[in-house]
């Protein structure tokens, strides 16, 4: 396990810290009805603070729209409902934890699956993945900067299931996936990550509008075609990569059908780029 600590920041209580964690979990499994005992264990499993620059850290809360600085260095912090700033002057944050709980938790991810994570951020919710489909499973990270990438690949050295590389997510995947989850807003799912879904295979993917708003979509791959659901509205930075401008005649009537199912639970939350932390 890695571990990083100031000098002048106080060792951490483990007792405090565990029953941190466990309140954390109870809370994410209560709000969002989680239903895979896998995730639950991952999250419980996770350190989040080997997965983010050195304390004190700068956090917010899903309604907040101004960061609150963490009195100190302690991790217990960490473990609640918050964002947590990358780079705070590039409004670049971790993702909200029960929202992409919750949208990890939709995808049913099994042990052995091969997963794809575009715009993996510094790896918190890659090493989750990486919990959840096992030793025998693998995960698949890429991010477009170059900088988060590397130091995703240094925090992920133990997990010994990923591979993450520096990339466009647009352009390359290198394998057929069981899962594909996309960390950013497009206007459209990406033919490339349609082609890339095994039988059976499951993308999520934030369909979103110049406002940045929209809708998150779970589109399951059925026979020679693809069936769209959509889980819940969101609005989320936006997204970069080549062949992201044009809609394709389907997609388009997946997203009206999309937009118009109500109710949806609206997060009001916009999250830097790349949302995974």
């Amino acid at each position: 396990m890695r571990t990083h600590r100031s000098a002048n920041a106080p060792i951490p209580d483990m007792s405090d810290l565990a029953a941190a964690r466990a309140r954390y979990v109870e809370l994410i499994a209560k709000r969002e009805r989680i239903a895979s005992k896998r995730l639950l264990e991952a999250l419980a499993a996770v350190p989040r603070e080997d997965f983010l620059p050195r304390g004190r850290w700068r956090i917010k809360s899903e309604a907040a729209r101004s960061y609150r600085l963490t009195p100190d260095a302690d991790p217990v912090h960490l473990y609640d409902n918050v964002l947590v700033a990358i780079d705070a002057r590039r409004k670049l944050d971790t993702g909200l934890p029960s929202l992409w709980a919750h949208l990890i938790d939709v995808l049913d991810i099994k042990e052995k699956d091969r997963v794809v994570q575009i715009g993996c951020g510094l790896g918190y919710f890659t090493a989750i993945l990486s919990k959840m489909v096992g030793p025998k499973g693998r995960v698949m990270a890429v991010d477009c900067d170059q900088r988060l990438a590397f130091r995703a690949a240094n925090y992920l050295r133990p997990y010994r299931n990923v591979i993450v590389f520096h990339g466009d997510g647009c352009e390359e995947i290198r394998e057929p996936a069981d899962v594909i989850i996309i960390h950013a807003g497009f206007s459209h799912p990406h033919p490339l990550w349609l082609e890339a879904l095994r039988p059976r295979g499951r993308l999520l993917v934030p369909l979103t509008q110049r406002d940045r708003e929209g809708a998150s979509l779970k589109i399951t791959r059925k026979g020679r075609g693809y069936e769209a659901e959509a889980v819940q509205q969101i609005r989320i930075f936006p997204g970069h990569g080549r062949g992201t401008t044009a809609l394709d005649d389907r997609v388009a009537d997946w997203w009206q059908r999309a937009s118009a199912l109500a109710p949806l639970r609206f997060r009001g939350i916009e999250q830097g780029l790349p949302s995974d932390g």
